[in-house]
């Protein structure tokens, strides 16, 4: 009769995972390599920094004169969002490829041999983070945005209402770019497992961010136009930040989020069967 730790060490050799025990000591290990390892809280505290930043300069830049200006006032304080997610995903890039630069990643996965787990691992801790900080991120955002665009004309009598999580698309907004960030850090982390080599995993993700509207401006056709707008990661993901003029989007606030969620999705399972053929 086979006893329980005959079974353990038998699970350990084969190299399959008993859930939840060795799936949590993943977790803790993921979580004490990131925080540290050199820079990653300086790369968050700049995500955050440039993501407020750059929001309250566009909402002190804006002006709304008239009755109706045409502006999206949520959009405008959550503009630090297209700056802040560069910085999100070089720190998920960096999350992986560290470990490959410096042979870490062997000694992770012997000590954890299901290498799905691992990859499960990161991709919970670093959701984990992203949904914080990328909550103090917006909610200051926010903040600033009601302080400041007020006095630049976005007043009740110009039509704006202060900015407030009471209001349900202001509140789907905000959830919204919290989720952006974390699907940002998981396409980013999808991305450096499979290719694990740090410059070409960032110079593949900025690239799709920022590329695709690139490419989208040069292109003269208007219906082309709207169909490279509704698979970008970057224009379809920020859908969910608008709060006017919904009509006139490519795609809409959810099912942009939807496509990004895609976009990580993919990068995921392309990064987790690559962990799982080749060697460490």
């Amino acid at each position: 009769m086979t006893s329980l730790s005959d079974t353990r060490l038998a699970s350990t050799a084969d190299g399959s995972d008993r859930w939840p025990g060795n799936f949590g000591r993943a977790m803790r290990a993921e979580w004490t390599k990131l925080r540290t390892a050199g820079g990653t809280g300086r790369l968050l505290l700049l995500a955050v920094a440039l993501t407020v930043a750059v929001g309250c300069g566009t909402a002190k830049a804006v002006k709304c004169p008239d009755t109706g200006c045409g502006q999206d006032a949520v959009k405008l304080a959550l503009t630090g969002v297209t700056v802040g997610q560069a910085v999100v995903a070089v720190f998920a890039v960096l999350a992986v490829s560290g470990e490959y630069g410096t042979g870490m990643i062997r000694t992770t996965l012997t000590a954890v041999p299901n290498r799905i787990t691992v990859l499960t691992a990161k991709a919970t801790v670093l959701t984990a983070v992203l949904l914080a900080s990328g909550t103090a991120a917006v909610l200051a955002s926010l903040l600033a945005g009601r302080f400041i665009l007020p006095g630049n004309g976005f007043t009740a009598e110009h039509g704006y209402a202060p900015l407030s999580l009471a209001d349900g698309p202001t509140l789907r907004a905000a959830v919204g770019s919290v989720l952006y960030l974390v699907l940002i850090a998981l396409l980013g982390l999808g991305v450096a497992t499979a290719v694990r080599e740090a410059a070409t995993a960032i110079g593949i993700v900025l690239g799709l961010l920022y590329l695709f509207p690139v490419v989208t401006q040069v292109v003269n056709n208007p219906e082309w136009q709207r169909h490279l707008q509704q698979i970008a990661p970057m224009t379809a993901g920020l859908a969910v930040q608008a709060t006017a003029g919904l009509q006139e989007l490519p795609i809409g606030p959810w099912a942009g989020l939807g496509v990004l969620a895609a976009w990580a999705a993919t990068a995921l399972l392309a990064g987790g069967l690559l962990l799982r053929i080749r060697d460490a």
